[in-house]
């Protein structure tokens, strides 16, 4: 991890590259899991109740297997941004920590685990502002196939003419609606994931629990992905709803701000609808997780990098 000065350049590029193709497999393992989690999401409780298994036999049956992946190339897209960005900013700036730490005599490689929360909250924000109009069209795809069940004509063809059908419509702007409740979730996603799975990963090192291989990753990475869901689960619901919504004829959203969709959440149906959806972003986050990090971490060996 003590990487010089001189090699950090190129060990950047190599770790860009290792993220996207370790992100880009995560995705598409788990891609299923989360349109069925954006679909339990966009159910308010005047529809009919429902769980995740209802939802996924309803996609089965009107779509076939491949119903699973309508939105799967803007998630792709999204994923190219997003997670370069969060995972290699974090070890940057966990990299010059331990750096400050060693010229001020400090313990070298330990960094507490509010900094790292931290460290993860900031990068996984910077990333989302990147990533967020890729983030915006793989929601509008998704709950495109509500719209095809009920017989209507999808919105969007495909990314290109999401893209595109939003800047007419909402400016370019319209492209980063929903963009605060997105750097709220991101914040906590990344502030539980990636302090979590490092915390984790090292504790078990240390305590000699497991050596540094595949058990000590699939364990902190399933530690991280409970840590991660418990912490983002309302941001999440409230990103998806923000998001989502078209003004109306009248020019009015239904939700005015995230907090303003949070107050009318908690109002109409509890304050457990804040985690709506808990099981099915965690049976999500959890794969995604093991699936990324298990992969990312044979990457880098193979690529002659150090453990994450």
């Amino acid at each position: 991890m003590n990487e010089s000065h001189g090699h950090q350049q190129p060990k950047t590029h190599t770790k860009i590259l290792l993220t996207s193709l370790s992100a880009m497999v995560a995705e598409t393992a788990t891609f299923p899991i989360d349109l069925t989690k954006t679909r339990l999401q966009l159910h308010s409780s005047t529809t009919k109740p429902t769980n995740a298994f209802v939802v996924a036999s309803e996609i089965i049956r009107q779509k076939g297997p491949l119903g699973f992946y309508q939105g799967l190339s803007p998630a792709i897209l999204r994923h190219l941004f997003y997670t370069p960005i969060r995972i290699v900013g974090y070890e940057n700036l966990r990299y010059l920590v331990v750096v400050n730490n060693e010229v001020a005599g400090g313990g070298g490689d330990l960094v507490s685990l509010s900094t790292k929360a931290l460290l993860g909250g900031l990068s996984g924000v910077i990333a989302q502002v990147v990533a967020s109009p890729a983030d915006l069209v793989k929601v509008r795809m998704q709950a495109d196939g509500r719209i095809v069940n009920q017989g209507l004509q999808p919105r969007y063809s495909g990314p290109l003419d999401a893209f595109s059908k939003i800047i007419k419509a909402e400016g370019f702007g319209g492209l980063w609606k929903g963009v605060f409740p997105n750097i709220q979730r991101a914040f906590l996603v990344n502030m539980g994931e990636l302090a979590c799975y490092d915390h984790a990963k090292r504790f078990i090192i240390q305590n000699h629990i497991s050596a540094d291989n595949i058990y000590a990753h699939t364990l902190a990475s399933i530690m991280s992905g409970l840590s991660a869901t418990a912490l983002s689960c309302p941001a999440d619901v409230v990103k998806t709803r923000m998001m989502n919504q078209a003004a109306s004829k009248d020019g009015k959203a239904v939700y005015q701000s995230s907090y303003d969709c949070l107050v009318k959440t908690v109002r109409m149906e509890g304050l457990k609808a804040l985690w709506k959806g808990f099981f099915p972003t965690w049976s999500r986050l959890g794969p995604w997780q093991f699936v990324f990090w298990v992969t990312y971490e044979k990457f880098r060996h193979a690529a002659g990098l150090s453990s994450f």
